[in-house]
């Protein structure tokens, strides 16, 4: 649900101003409605440009971090940011120094290896004592062999369809080939200053992991205080107009009416002029969401769509139970969902308080797989009923074909789910409608409810047997006749007639391109149960063959370790593929079929009160 909201205006002297604001940050509650127009100095903007330095300072020391084995030193560091940072960009600067170098000398060991190792010191001797060594390159077909007798020339080798070869003479000699100009080391050297680098490499990088994870609270902190004088900033030269010459400022903002006690006692000990008066819809207040603990656990999906409207319903409580079952029924295994369950246990116990949201979803998520995966019997890609389970329980199993039919239940358990959850779109779209512009206004969204929702009742009423032909028949022609009234006619009671009728055809059109879309799109929970199902026994079936072949060697100990490499290599993988499917098109199917069909657009502003990281971590 959405948290009720109060509107809060006030006006503040301006020497009072700075020492108001500590009060309001203090208290934590307040959010605070920036002014339209209104920009900022350049001092703030500097310090946003800090802040973003700081976030990708923070991002890659926490990668660097992440990939050091040793052991971290218990002290804590002494370092101020601006030393972090001078420290941070200097070790990065020395580590991309040597790994220039690293190329370089790549690139001279390749030159030096089709000569060979030999000292230099020789042919500096040779050249005191007048006898000029020359190197030379040239295709193998173009070499000389008078050059032997003429200059002297020696073949060194032969690699890639060219020859290398030196001359020694007492004048320098002019042929037609190739000079070679090589590095004044021998290859030996080479290749050690080549280790010793490599080694520089690994070693600097290892300080600066080292570094970074003795040094990122420091950044961590420096984050948090320039985060709060942004917020502090901002609310100073944007949430405040001044009036009267400068001499007053004039704020408004929002604070929940669960707080409005402990607001109205600070303004009061302040001694500011204030009013408070309810939201109102056309307020266009922030939200603040307040759910139960397992829909609070979808908050987050909520708000990577977009927060709801203040005049709207808080759609989490409405999508949870649909994005657990979708999601559900993607994984489709009642194994793998036992274990997501102990993996949200084990890591709501590891992991920081502020991760406890996401892992009570995977504990809620674990369990909707084990039940649906259970119900459609797979277990670790196996049958569940093959096990000889308890009659009671395989009665609850759905598996097989539709009775009558070639299709299969849960494919057509899929699109039921998604008439129904097309059917639930379309009635809290007609209610929200009401609800927000009145009854009268909201008839063409009740007349389509009326038009899907009682032809999918009928149709059902007659497959059953409740209702014969005739009867259905005269059903639809009451409900067409009944809908086609508030679509064509009444959608809108202040145009004319002609007008509706032409936006009611519109809009049967956009119906009739999109409803049967939308309903297809549901098959993709069979189709990825069934992919994962069949996937997960492949490998089952992959490691029993091979268990078996190995069965009378050393009492068929290789084999059984071959099928426990593959049950957890394979089933793993799948795991890991199916939760990444469920999480992708149950967020698919919630954002796109429902919340279109909802006519939920998530365009509202998020709570955020005025106040310290401090009092926002508690």
């Amino acid at each position: 649900m959405i948290s009720k909201m109060n509107k809060l205006s006030f006006l503040i002297y301006h020497k009072e101003y700075e020492m108001f604001l500590e009060k309001l940050r203090e208290l934590g509650v307040v959010h605070i409605e920036k002014r339209q127009g209104a920009e900022m100095d350049a001092n703030l903007q500097a310090f946003m440009q800090k802040r973003t330095a700081y976030q990708s300072l923070l991002k890659s020391m926490t990668l660097a971090a992440a990939s050091f084995e040793g052991t971290a030193s218990a002290t804590s560091s002494s370092l101020t940011i601006e030393q972090v940072v001078d420290s941070y960009e200097s070790q990065q600067e020395h580590i991309q120094a040597l790994n220039m170098q690293l190329p370089v000398l790549d690139k001279e060991i390749d030159a030096m290896e089709v000569w060979g190792e030999f000292d230099w010191n020789v042919i500096e001797q040779l050249k005191a004592n007048g006898w000029q060594m020359q190197f030379y390159c040239c295709p193998d077909k173009s070499f000389d062999e008078t050059w032997t007798d003429e200059y002297n020339a020696t073949i060194i080798n032969r690699k890639g369809g060219q020859c290398y070869f030196v001359t020694v003479n007492q004048m320098p000699v002019e042929l037609e080939a190739e000079v070679v100009r090589l590095p004044k080391q021998r290859l030996s050297e080479l290749v050690r200053e080549q280790e010793q680098l490599k080694a520089d490499i690994k070693k600097a990088n290892e300080v600066l992991d080292l570094f970074c994870i003795d040094n990122t609270p420091v950044v961590e902190k420096a984050l948090d205080s320039l985060e709060s004088d942004i917020n502090l900033m901002e609310v100073e030269q944007l949430g405040g107009e001044r009036m009267a010459e400068g001499a007053i400022v004039m704020m408004e903002g929002w604070v929940p009416v669960e707080n409005d006690a402990e607001v109205r006692k600070m303004l009061d000990e302040s001694g500011v002029y204030y009013e408070i008066r309810p939201a109102e819809k056309e307020d266009n207040a922030p939200i603040k969401l307040k759910n139960g603990k397992i829909s609070r656990a979808f908050e987050m999906l909520t708000k990577m769509y977009g927060m709801p409207d203040y005049g709207e319903f808080d759609p989490t409580p409405l999508l949870a139970p649909f994005y657990a079952l979708f999601f559900g029924m993607c994984v489709g295994d009642a194994g793998y969902g036992l274990l997501l369950v102990l993996l949200g246990f084990y890591l709501k116990k590891k992991l920081s308080k502020s991760m406890a949201g996401m892992m009570n979803l995977l504990i809620t998520l674990g369990v909707a797989t084990t039940v649906v995966g259970a119900v459609f019997n797979t277990f670790f890609g196996a049958s569940l009923t093959d096990l000889n389970l308890p009659e009671w329980m395989n009665s609850l199993i759905i598996s097989g074909k539709w009775d009558g039919t070639s299709y299969d239940k849960t494919m057509v358990i899929a699109l039921l789910v998604g008439m129904f959850h097309i059917c639930f779109a379309m009635t809290v779209k007609a209610i929200c409608s009401t609800a927000r512009y009145g009854f009268k206004n909201a008839l063409s969204d009740w007349g389509w409810w009326l038009l899907v929702g009682g032809s999918v009742v009928v149709a059902t009423l007659n497959y059953l047997g409740v209702m014969d032909m005739d009867m259905s028949k005269m059903a639809f022609i009451g409900i067409g006749g009944v809908s086609a009234i508030g679509i064509y006619l009444l959608n809108n009671i202040r145009r004319n007639v002609f007008a509706n009728i032409g936006a009611g055809l519109w809009d049967t059109y956009n119906m009739a391109t999109g409803l049967m879309g939308d309903l297809l799109s549901y098959l993709r929970l069979y189709a990825l149960g069934l992919a994962g199902g069949m996937l997960g026994g492949v490998f089952n079936t992959l490691g029993m063959q091979l268990r078996d072949s190995m069965s009378d060697f050393l009492f068929g100990i290789p084999g059984w370790i071959c099928f426990g490499l593959i049950f957890v290599a394979g089933h793993g993988l799948n795991i890991a593929l199916s939760c990444l499917s469920g999480y992708v098109h149950s967020i698919r199917l919630t954002f796109v079929e429902y919340f279109k069909n909802s006519g939920y657009d998530g365009k509202g502003v998020e709570y955020k009160p005025f106040s310290s990281n401090k009092k926002n971590d508690k």
